[in-house]
C-alpha cells in the first residue's frame, strides 16, 4: 500500500480496489467486458438454520447490449452463483450519470455468503458508503473507517490475511467534521437495534464461520429469531447504506 498514513484523525474515508478468491462477480468481469454494481444483499428470515445462500440486487452495465448480455450469461453459468433473475423494468429511477455505460440491466442473484468479503470489512471497521462497482476483475469500494486513521493499515492487513485478498488503496481522506463516521451512523440506530447489533458483533456473528447462530442470539436477548433478524437488517441498512438512514426508523 503506497499511502501516507498521517497523524490519527477520526472519520476517515477511503476508496480502494479489492481482489479476493471465489467471487462470481470478479471472475465474470475478468473474463468478459462490462461491469456490475452491487446495491444490497439480504437474507430472508424463513429458516431455523443458518442461511446457506443470500440474495443480492445488482446492475449489469456496458457499452452495448451484446456486452451486457455476454456478462449476464457469464454470471448465469458461474458455479459460484445461482440463476440470474432479471427485472423486467428498472428497479427505481436513477440519474443517468449514476450508472456507468450506455446499457444497464438490473437483476437479483442468489449466492453463497461464504464468498462475501463485506462481513469481513465490517468486522474490521469498514462501512461501505456507495454501491460496490466490479470491473476488470476488481471490486471498487468507497468506505468509511470506524476508527483512528493510524489503524487503517493494520485493519487492511488483517482483511488480506483473513480472506486471502489483495487490497490497493486509492485515496484516503478525513471527514470534515470532528465527529467520527462510525459514531454518526451508530447514533441513527434505535437503542434496541444498537443492542442487537453490538451483541451480534461481540459474539462473532459477522465472522466466518460464524461464532454464534441467530437462534442463540435471539435466546440470549429473549426475543424471537424473526424479531432479531428484523433488528439486524435495519441496523445493517443504516450502517452500510447512508442513503437509507431516514427511511429505516
Amino acid at each position: 500500500m503506497a499511502t501516507n498514513w498521517d497523524q490519527p484523525v477520526q472519520g476517515t474515508r477511503l476508496s480502494f480496489e479489492v481482489w479476493h478468491p471465489n467471487c462470481w462477480a470478479i471472475e465474470a468481469t475478468e473474463r468478459v467486458g462490462g461491469g456490475i454494481l452491487a446495491h444490497a444483499v439480504y437474507t430472508a428470515p424463513t429458516s431455523d438454520t443458518e442461511p446457506t445462500s443470500v440474495n443480492g440486487l445488482f446492475t449489469a452495465f456496458g457499452q452495448t447490449t451484446e456486452e451486457v448480455e455476454a456478462l449476464l450469461t457469464e454470471i448465469d453459468e458461474s458455479p459460484l452463483a445461482g440463476d440470474v433473475l432479471e427485472l423486467q423494468e428498472r428497479f427505481g429511477r436513477r440519474e443517468p450519470s449514476s450508472v456507468p455505460g450506455n446499457v444497464v440491466r438490473e437483476f437479483f442473484l442468489e449466492y453463497d455468503p461464504q464468498e462475501m468479503i463485506c462481513p469481513t470489512l465490517l468486522e474490521h471497521g469498514f462501512v461501505h458508503s456507495a454501491p460496490v462497482r466490479i470491473e476488470n476483475g476488481q471490486e471498487h469500494w468507497e468506505v468509511c473507517f470506524a476508527g483512528d486513521r493510524d489503524a487503517v493499515e493494520t485493519a487492511i492487513d488483517r482483511i488480506c490475511e483473513d480472506e486471502g485478498a489483495e487490497v490497493s488503496v486509492e485515496t484516503v481522506r478525513s471527514t470534515p467534521t470532528g465527529e467520527s463516521e462510525r459514531k454518526r451512523r451508530m447514533d441513527t440506530l434505535t437503542s434496541t437495534q444498537r443492542e442487537v447489533f453490538e451483541l451480534a458483533r461481540k459474539r462473532g456473528y459477522y465472522e466466518w464461520p460464524r461464532g454464534v447462530s441467530t437462534r442463540e442470539l435471539a435466546s440470549e436477548l429473549d426475543i424471537s429469531k424473526t424479531t432479531l433478524l428484523d433488528h439486524l437488517r435495519k441496523a445493517e441498512s443504516k450502517l452500510l447504506d447512508p442513503d437509507d438512514i431516514a427511511g429505516e426508523l
